[in-house]
Parts: C-alpha cells; sequence; structure tokens
C-alpha cells in the first residue's frame, strides 16, 4: 500500500462527517414516520438517503483515503494466486485426514489416562 501522509481535517469535512450519521437516521426515522406509503417506495427513499450519505462521507479526505485503500486492497486482491481446484480438493482431504487422526489419537490418550486414573484409584479391580 502507498505510504501517504495525515492529511488535515477541515471544517468542512468535519461537517460532512457529522452530517452523514445525521441523515441515515433522519432516512429511518422517516422510513417508520411515512408506514402509510408503499413499502417499496419507503425502501428506495432510505437506499436514496443511505447513499447520499456515503457519497458525503467520501467526499472528505478520510473518505479519499478510505476509497484509495479499497481500490489498492482490490488491486491486491487481483495479484493472489489462487489454488487450482485439484490442490483446493487436495489440501481440504488432507485437512479433514489430519483431523480424523489427531481426534483418534486424543481419543487413545484419553482411554489410556482414564484406564490409569481408575488403576490408581482401585476402581478398575472388582
Amino acid at each position: 500500500m502507498s505510504a501517504q501522509a495525515e492529511e488535515v481535517t477541515t471544517v468542512v469535512d468535519i461537517v460532512k462527517l457529522v452530517l452523514s450519521p445525521i441523515l441515515v437516521v433522519a432516512g429511518i426515522v422517516a422510513f417508520y414516520y411515512f408506514s402509510d406509503l408503499l413499502f417499496l417506495y419507503r425502501v428506495l427513499i432510505l437506499m436514496t438517503i443511505i447513499s447520499a450519505a456515503i457519497g458525503i462521507c467520501f467526499t472528505t479526505a478520510r473518505g479519499r483515503s478510505v476509497w484509495g485503500f479499497v481500490l489498492e486492497s482490490k488491486q491486491e486482491f487481483h495479484r493472489v494466486v489462487w489454488p487450482t481446484r485439484d490442490e483446493a480438493f487436495r489440501t481440504t482431504g488432507l485437512v479433514i485426514l489430519m483431523v480424523i487422526i489427531v481426534g483418534f489419537v486424543l481419543w487413545l490418550l484419553d482411554t489410556f489416562l482414564f484406564w490409569g486414573v481408575q488403576l490408581l484409584m482401585n476402581q478398575g479391580v472388582k
């Protein structure tokens, strides 16, 4: 990721960052206040208000840096070398086999320890 200097937050950015959650809360209140409207219209209005609030957030310096991070993350995601289908199946099978083997070994260990404690406490002899 690219190293960027800390950007100074301006008063306009602070106002935008305070306005965004207020818009979202107002949209939710309006969603329930106008319950006599068709549900589809209320959902569309709410989604529009939430989109506007997100858009306002992305116009701030912090929002632009977050958007830059998202774009850089997307580029890094495309650089990842993903396993083939055969490799994924082989690895998954190996993990399942190891879980079964470790479970069996732990069961044996538990059985022998339980047997040993019973023998030491004379509960195993009748």
